[in-house]
């Protein structure tokens, strides 16, 4: 079983489903997440160039290895469409083991 602190939680914000599918897909197909959890209709408020800005957002939730975040990065800014995207990295402290075990081997 692979240690939970070679994992991570990476966190972004998208305008629509279509967007976050399609993120999603590119981060598969290039081996960098095991996984990624869409969640709908989430609700943003928050500070943009000194206004007070919301907007409807679907959030994705990715899981991948530590090592793969530079790639991963690179990919999700090169193809998301906001000029400044969320990509927030959350450590993984502890899991069970049959998930951490799946987790290593979907990650090459």
């Amino acid at each position: 079983m692979k240690s939970a602190n070679s994992f991570t939680i990476v966190l972004i914000t998208v305008p629509d489903l279509k967007t976050a599918r399609t993120l999603a897909k590119a981060a598969l197909k290039a081996e960098l997440i095991a996984c990624a959890n869409l969640a709908l209709k989430i609700e943003s408020h928050y500070l943009w160039q000194g206004k007070i800005e919301s907007s409807a957002e679907v959030l994705m939730i990715l899981k991948t290895r530590k090592s793969k975040l530079t790639a991963l990065e690179k990919l999700i800014l090169a193809r998301h469409p906001y000029n400044t995207p969320e990509f927030i990295v959350l450590p993984l402290i502890s899991g069970n083991k049959k998930y951490l075990d799946w987790l290593a081997d979907s990650i090459s």
